[in-house]
Formats: C-alpha cells, structure tokens, sequence
C-alpha cells in the first residue's frame, strides 16, 4: 500500500468495485480493500437494464456476456388475481443478466485491477479515524489479524455493504424501515422450470397470502427459489418445524404455483435466510466521503432493487469525485448532487416496493403509482405500464440524472412516499414518517448538475445547457 491513493474504497462488491473502476478510468489512483477473498457466496441476482448501461459504460458488459450468465429480458408477475409480464426488450430496448454472484463479484474485482486499482483482498476495514467532519485514515486488520493504519489517501468511499463501517458503527445513524419488517429464505433446484409467457431467462414474481416468490434461472439448469414474508409469520413458521430446509420446503408445497414449476427438479439445499436487511443511512456523504451501495441502505428483494442502486450510486459517486479532481465543481457542489441524485432513486423505489405490499390496490395501482413517481411530461401517450416498467429497469433513475430536462418532481414524488408511508407504517398505532421526513429531497428543488460519460464521466451544471 506503498502507492499514494487519492481515493481510498472500503469495499470489493459490486459498488465498491465500480466506483473503483469508473475512478482509475478517469485517471484517478485508487486503493480498494476488501475483507474477503473472492469468490465467495453472494444473495442478489437478478440485474435490471441499468446496471447493464453502467456496466458498458466501464468496458465489462462484454465479459459478463462471454461468460455465460443467462441473459435477462424481463419477468412475469402473478400477484393476487392479477398477471402480468414486462418484456425490457419489447418496452425499452434493453436486457440484463441473472449472475451468480460469486462469479459476478470476481468478475468485476478483476476488471478494477485490469484498469489499474489495486486491490487488497483479506483485509478488514474496523474503523474510520476522523479530524473534524473530514475521514483522515482507516484502521484495518489483515486475515492473520495484524493491524495498520491506511491515512494516504484524500476522498474516501464506504462501500463496506451491510457491515455499514460509517453509516451503521460510526454515524450510528441508521433506520430499519418499520413497514418492511420482511425475512427472506431461499434455496436452489436444479431443472425447474418458469411461468408460461415469461421473457427468455426472465424472473417470475408469486405472491401467496402470506407473502411471495422469487424465481430466478442461473445458469448450468439451476434455478434461485426465495420466499419473502414478515418476520411474525416467518417466527411462526420456525416454531413449526425443525431445520430451515423442512421451512423452506413446505413454503414451496404449500404454493401449487411453485410446486408445479419445482414437481420435476432437484433440491439442492441448503436453504439459507436473512432478516433485517431494510433500511435507510441519515447521511449518504460528507466532507472527504462517500457512502455507496448497501452501506447506505437497502430496501427489500421484490423489485431486484440492491444491485441496481449498488452500481448507480457507485458511478454517480464516480463521476462526482472525478469532477472535484479536475476542478470543475467543489467538493460541496458534488456532494450536494451526489446526495440528491442517491436519494432520489431511494424515494422512488421506497414508494412503489411500500405500495406493492398494499395488496389491495392490484396492477392498475402500482401502475398508476408508477406513473406520478416519473416526469411523465413531453412523452406523449404511455403504454399502461410503461413508468412500473422503466422505474423497476432503472432506466428512470439512469434518464433524469443523464438529462435535466426529465427531472421528475422533487416535490410530488416525496409527498408520494409520504402517502405510502402513511397508509402503511405504523408504530405503536401510530404513523411513522422518518425515512420521508429526514430525505433531503423535501428541501430541495432540484439537482443544480446532471451527470455526464462524454468525453468524460463527470457532472455539467443544468444552467450551462440552458444558456447554449
């Protein structure tokens, strides 16, 4: 670690190798440290279109298609009485993947060291030592347990996942979403099969009474079978059975739509669980840091939301520190933006993941609930469900930070969120509104930056375009 490191990245997944990557393509000296080795075992497999955009943005889209995942166009919904299937290729022209993700991981791990980040596996980062509002050095520990410091580097980014270095043990600053209280168990088959009319290598979504299924294909003939339910229901059903896997199997005898997409496959156990993934950091960044992916928050695996957020704010946080580098913003301009633009994909994807869990409102709901959380203004006449669709690729997320003149909304998108959050997040019989109340995007009107990839990945003030 004897190379100066202008930024120094807490963090090898999928936002901490981004971000890495998009920084070391832009000229920048980056250090990344990871605590693992890689590969190793990862939840979270399903992409949206706009992890592909970034992904070509930093030269491995072509190494995931080479290297055999399954190619993702869409998915099929069956949601209480409605069905319904969403085609990114027929709707938007697009298409992702569905990765395994200790090869995922490695894969882009690799990239970063090709394009120049060194990369440290094996080394733990314990604490962030700070002077005044500003990260000065980072204390870690290696895989035999030897300790150092890391305090050569001047912009810092918390890429640490759910351990949450910042956002979680030094800020202690962040909140569980009390109205998604889920657990989520999960286990793989081999030879299963999908929902009649799903889109090639699609995902199906099947919800039960008392919650609902994922259905994801990966590649070799196996398949990614999770069931998502609230933490009472789920201790319930631990009370009633002996090990994970006999409460993962009758989960899946119990859905005759699962049971018949699994009547000839192969369980390959063993069933696995998570539970308290929901939450929401207070800060997303400060003077000298960034906090990206996971380590921010985390909202819940029904829209395939985490890595989608996990590659944008990585490459938004990118294209911010690059500018500062160059000048062409201050580091209060780029934080301001990079702040707003996180936040904003959150709010959004809050919204409509909150309402989905209203059952009663079905498809023409959620859609309609799609349409007033994008600036819809200028596009003429939409399919029904184009905005759900566009929000659940990202796409909307990747257009209003690209293009300022499709900025959505501040204002009715947080009242949105508010409404959501009102109907359904109640504690001690009461409303709870913090993640609505604390986003900063109810004092803001707007981002004063858009984010720019030519000729260089960057921010451009709004106003620039307008004097033209």
């Amino acid at each position: 670690m004897t190379q100066h490191t202008r930024v120094l990245v807490l963090g090898g997944g999928p936002a901490g190798s981004v971000a890495a990557t998009a920084l070391a393509q832009q000229g920048i000296a980056v250090q990344l440290i990871e605590s693992a080795q890689f590969p190793r075992y990862h939840i979270g497999e399903s992409l949206t279109p706009s992890c592909r955009t970034i992904l070509e943005q930093i030269g491995v889209a072509k190494k995931l298609d080479a290297h055999g995942f399954v190619i993702k166009h869409g998915g099929a919904f069956r949601w209480d009485d409605d069905s319904w299937v969403f085609d990114w290729g027929a709707q938007i022209g697009s298409r992702s993947w569905q990765v395994d993700r200790a090869e995922f991981d490695l894969l882009l791990a690799n990239h970063a060291r090709d394009n120049g980040v060194a990369v440290t596996m094996g080394v733990t980062a314990k604490k962030v030592v700070f002077a005044g509002d500003r990260p000065t050095s980072v204390q870690c520990d290696d895989q035999d347990g030897n300790s150092f410091t890391v305090d050569d580097f001047d912009f810092l980014i918390d890429a640490t996942g759910r351990n949450g270095l910042l956002s979680a043990q030094h800020f202690k600053d962040r909140h569980p979403h009390v109205n998604l209280r889920n657990v989520a168990i999960w286990g793989y088959w081999r030879g299963a099969k999908v929902l009649p009319d799903t889109p090639t290598g699609g995902i199906n979504i099947i919800s039960t009474p008392e919650g609902w299924f994922w259905i994801i294909p990966l590649s070799g003939g196996r398949t990614s079978v999770g069931f998502v339910t609230g933490k009472d229901t789920f201790a319930e059903l631990r009370r009633g059975h002996d090990t994970l896997d006999d409460i993962f199997l009758s989960l899946v005898k119990n859905s005759p739509a699962v049971r018949d997409l699994v009547a000839d496959a192969e369980y390959l156990g063993t069933a696995r669980v998570e539970t308290d993934y929901s939450y929401v950091g207070g800060r997303f960044g400060g003077p000298g840091y960034m906090i990206v992916g996971d380590a921010a928050c985390f909202l819940d695996p029904l829209l395939s939301s985490g890595v989608h957020l996990a590659l944008y704010s990585a490459f938004n946080a990118a294209a911010s520190i690059a500018s500062v580098s160059r000048g062409e913003v201050s580091e209060t301009e780029a934080l301001t933006y990079f702040e707003f633009a996180y936040r904003r994909a959150y709010t959004r994807l809050l919204a409509l993941v909150s309402v989905m869990y209203e059952r009663y409102l079905g498809k023409d709901g959620f859609f309609h609930t799609s349409d007033r959380l994008v600036d819809t203004s200028g596009t003429g006449e939409r399919a029904k469900s184009l905005s759900f669709v566009e929000i659940i690729a990202g796409v909307s997320d990747m257009r209003e930070a690209q293009d300022a003149s499709t900025r959505v909304l501040t204002e009715r998108l947080v009242d949105e969120a508010f409404q959501v959050q009102e109907r359904v997040s109640v504690v001690d019989g009461r409303p709870d509104f913090s993640s609505v109340l604390e986003n900063p995007l109810r004092d803001a009107e707007s981002s004063e930056y858009r984010l720019v990839t030519t000729p260089r990945l960057g921010l451009k003030r709004v106003f620039a375009d307008a004097e033209r």
